[in-house]
């Protein structure tokens, strides 16, 4: 489940909250151990994801760094050809 978590720190332009909120719920799917939790387990799940979400937000909004930020369609490129070499293709 986590091979999802991407990096969401310097990139230009900075990560939206969509993204940080999928990388919360892939983030609380693991921990969980649930795809999907349960009637039962539903508020609680996502309530976690909401915290985790804002939790996330503030710390990408507090770091810093002097690394010139990093284009997403130059890291897309490389991981396609990551992929391609892994998978073949």
């Amino acid at each position: 489940m986590c091979r999802n978590i991407r990096t969401l720190f310097n990139y230009s332009p900075s990560a939206t909250d969509n993204e940080v909120r999928a990388a919360s719920l892939q983030f609380v799917r693991k921990i969980s151990g649930f795809t999907r939790p349960s009637l039962a387990n539903q508020a609680a799940f996502d309530r976690a994801v909401n915290e985790v979400s804002i939790v996330a937000r503030r710390l990408l909004d507090g770091l810093t760094t002097t690394a010139p930020p990093k284009d997403r369609e130059v890291e897309a490129a490389k991981a396609r050809l990551r992929a391609a070499q892994r998978f073949g293709g």
